[in-house]
C-alpha cells in the first residue's frame, strides 16, 4: 500500500525544516495580545511571489490582516528578503520582536516556519502553517484518502483502492490514520501507518464500521457499528480489541469526537424525535443530551483540543458551522458549511463549503474575525477533513 516518507511530512517531522540561524532575536515581552475579534494589522515588505503569498496565508487565517506599507494602525511590521533563504525582522512600533533566517528546507516550508514564529510572538500561542491534513477525495463512483499541507500542498494519496473511503481521522501525535473502506465490500475501518504503508483491520464486523476517532492520546478508537442491528457507539483499544459498547438505542448515532482529556465522548443521536447532540463518560454511563439552542439539527460534532468548545454542523434549510461551549448553551452560527474540524490552535476551523455545482470544496475559517480561505488541494471535490495534532 502508498506509504509517506518523512520528506513528504513536513509539518509532523520536527526536524524536516532543517537549520534555523538566529541573527538577531529578542525576547518577547510585554506584548498586548488583546483585541479577540479584530485582525491584526500587520504590514510586509521585502517579500516576493510565492514566499509573499505564503506569508499572506498563513497570517491572515489565524487573525492578521496584511496591509500596506503606510497603512494607519499597522503597528506590526515584518520585513525581511527571499533571495535563496527566507530571512524576517518583525517590529512592533519600531521596536524589534524577533529576527530570523531559515535554511535547510525550499521557501515555501521556510515561510510558513516564519509565519508560525510571528503567531507565537506576537498570539503567544504554536502557529500552524506546518501542520497537515487528511481528507476524502471524491473520483466520480470511488473515493480516496489523501493528506495535504494545511493549505493544500503536497497533497499524497494514501489510498488507491478504486473503491468507497469515509471519514480519515488523525491519531494524534502519530503518522497513522483510522478510517472507513469498501474495499472488501463492506464498511470495514482501517488502521493506515503512513510511515510503512502497512494497514490492518481494527473493525469488520458483519453491518456498518463507521466514523472511527482516535482518543488525544492515541489508546483508544470510538465508532459507530452496527452489529447489533442499529448504529451505537462503541469504544476498544487502538487495535480494536476490548470492545465496549456505550450506547444501547434504536436510534441512528454517528460522528464521535473525544474531550481533549479523553474522558467524554460527544456525538449525534435522537432524542424525542430530534437530531441532537449527546455526550456520555468514555468509561461507560447514561448519555446526556448536550443544549446547543438556536439552531436545529446539530450533528458531526467537534471538540477543540483546548476542551472549551464544540465545533457541529446545523441543518436549516442549508448547512452552517456552528460552535457552543463545551457544557452547551446557545450556539452561535459562525459560516455557512459543513463537517468542521478544529486546528490544534482551537482557534481555526476546516470545514467543508459546497460550490453549487455539486463540488465541495475545503476552507480554513478564522472564528474570531472570520476571515476564510479556501483549500487549494487541485484534486476536485473534497470533504471529510481531519486535522494532525
Amino acid at each position: 500500500m502508498p506509504f509517506i516518507t518523512r520528506q513528504q511530512l513536513p509539518g509532523l517531522t520536527a526536524l524536516a525544516l532543517g537549520a534555523v540561524t538566529a541573527f538577531a532575536a529578542e525576547e518577547v515581552r510585554d506584548i498586548d495580545r488583546s483585541g479577540a475579534g479584530r485582525a491584526i494589522p500587520i504590514a510586509l515588505s521585502g517579500y516576493t511571489g510565492e514566499v509573499a503569498r505564503v506569508l499572506e496565508f498563513d497570517l491572515e487565517v489565524v487573525g492578521f490582516k496584511v496591509v500596506a506599507d503606510n497603512a494607519a494602525g499597522a503597528n506590526w511590521t515584518l520585513a525581511g528578503k527571499d533571495a535563496g533563504r527566507v530571512e524576517g525582522t518583525l517590529k512592533d512600533n519600531g521596536q524589534v520582536r524577533l529576527a530570523k533566517a531559515y535554511s535547510g528546507a525550499d521557501l515555501r516550508l521556510q515561510a510558513h516556519a516564519l509565519a508560525d514564529d510571528v503567531v507565537k510572538a506576537v498570539q503567544g500561542v504554536p502557529g500552524i502553517a506546518r501542520t497537515r491534513i487528511a481528507f476524502k477525495r471524491d473520483k466520480g463512483g470511488s473515493s480516496e484518502v489523501y493528506v495535504a499541507d494545511y493549505d493544500g500542498h503536497n497533497t499524497v494519496a494514501v489510498s488507491s483502492d478504486g473503491s468507497v473511503v469515509a471519514a480519515p481521522s488523525w491519531v494524534p501525535g502519530q503518522l497513522k490514520l483510522f478510517y472507513t473502506s469498501y474495499v472488501a465490500g463492506n464498511p470495514d475501518i482501517l488502521a493506515h501507518d503512513l510511515g510503512t504503508g502497512k494497514r490492518s483491520y481494527v473493525a469488520r464486523y458483519t453491518g456498518s464500521n463507521m466514523s472511527p476517532a482516535a482518543s488525544p492520546d492515541g489508546s483508544m478508537i470510538a465508532m459507530i457499528l452496527s452489529k447489533g442491528g442499529s448504529p451505537d457507539l462503541y469504544v476498544a483499544k487502538a487495535d480494536g480489541s476490548g470492545l465496549r459498547q456505550l450506547t444501547h438505542t434504536k436510534e441512528d448515532e454517528a460522528s464521535p469526537c473525544w474531550s481533549s482529556d479523553g474522558r467524554t465522548l460527544c456525538f449525534s443521536t435522537r432524542m424525542g424525535g430530534r437530531r441532537v447532540l449527546a455526550t456520555v463518560p468514555a468509561a461507560g454511563g447514561a448519555p446526556k443530551r448536550l443544549a446547543t439552542s438556536g439552531v436545529a439539527n446539530p450533528s458531526e460534532p467537534a471538540w477543540s483540543p483546548d476542551g472549551q468548545w464544540i465545533a457541529f454542523t446545523a441543518q436549516m434549510g442549508g448547512f452552517e458551522v456552528c460552535r457552543v461551549k463545551a457544557g452547551g448553551g446557545t450556539a452561535e452560527v459562525l459560516t455557512s458549511g459543513e463537517d468542521p474540524c478544529w486546528a490544534p490552535n482551537s482557534r481555526t476551523l476546516l470545514y467543508v463549503r459546497r460550490d453549487g455545482r455539486g463540488g465541495r470544496t475545503l476552507s480554513l475559517l478564522d472564528v474570531p474575525t472570520k476571515q476564510r480561505k479556501d483549500v487549494r488541494t487541485g484534486l476536485g471535490s473534497c470533504s471529510q477533513p481531519s486535522w494532525a495534532y
